[in-house]
């Protein structure tokens, strides 16, 4: 089963993330057959704001205990973890992505919605997509919104891979490749 994971930082925090990142990274090499993206939500002066997690686990226990045993999560680096059942519509991982690790602005755009499901279909311009797959909740049964991992020229084109009156809100923050350094 995929998840979306998005731990979001508490204010205050970068110190103590800082601190734990060894820690962090040791706890996601415990996942690196599961991982299909990850990687930081970072401000516009490149401060961390959150960290994104997307993995295919066996079931939402187990996916329970990645999000709340991470050690960030555990020591307080987070203030609340966003935790949904996603479809990777891309079927690949981040890693397969063509454009590469790096060049070019990085977006996660996370849409929230409730109702009737929109964006089940993968958006054209597929070759800048990341990630893309629809939020469910835990059965499956409820549609929740969409993430997705972008590479666009600025925010407002990110955002612009959803249909905006379908989501109750969009949220588009700068990302970027996760995982130790090369």
């Amino acid at each position: 089963m995929e998840f979306f994971c998005y731990h979001r930082d508490r204010p205050g925090s970068v110190a103590l993330r800082d601190e734990l990142l060894e820690e962090h990274w040791s706890y996601m090499d415990r996942y690196a057959k599961e991982m299909i993206a990850r990687g930081p939500t970072l401000a516009g002066d490149d401060t961390p704001t959150g960290s994104v997690h997307i993995v295919d686990l066996p079931d939402s226990v187990a996916t329970r205990a990645f999000a709340f045993d991470e050690p960030g999560y555990q020591a307080g680096v987070y203030r609340d973890v966003l935790l949904r059942r996603w479809r990777n519509m891309l079927g690949r991982t981040m890693w397969d992505f063509p454009g590469g690790r790096t060049g070019g602005n990085r977006y996660l755009v996370l849409g929230l919605g409730a109702g009737e499901a929109a964006d089940l279909a993968v958006p054209p311009d597929r070759d800048r997509l990341i990630a893309y797959g629809p939020l469910f909740s835990d059965n499956g049964a409820a549609w929740l919104g969409t993430a997705a991992l972008v590479q666009a020229p600025d925010p407002d084109a990110a955002s612009a891979i959803l249909t905006r009156d379908r989501y109750a809100d969009i949220e588009v923050h700068n990302w970027q490749f996760g995982g130790r350094p090369s």
